[in-house]
């Protein structure tokens, strides 16, 4: 079934537009968030936590058996009190 419309043409035409101009908006703004040099400081920032979060896994994994004879000892001072 054909779409059946109930504005005139004029108004029809208004409506498009009005859609017409609101996606233009709508893309601008996009536009303008992109080229925001905001998101490269954001970037950066993650960068930035991702490279610390490898070093304190990489960290723990090789002071692993250290930590757990200074948590062994702290613990039977703690016991020994």
């Amino acid at each position: 079934m054909a779409h059946q419309s109930y504005l005139s043409k004029s108004e029809e035409g208004s409506e498009m537009e009005q859609l017409r101009m609101g996606m233009e908006d709508v893309a601008w703004g996009v536009w303008e968030t992109l080229r925001d040099e905001d998101g490269q400081g954001t970037t950066e920032y993650a960068i930035l936590v991702g490279v610390l979060v490898v070093i304190a896994i990489l960290s723990i994994i090789t002071f692993k058996g250290k930590v757990q004879q200074l948590w062994d000892a702290i613990s039977s001072g703690i016991g020994a009190l």
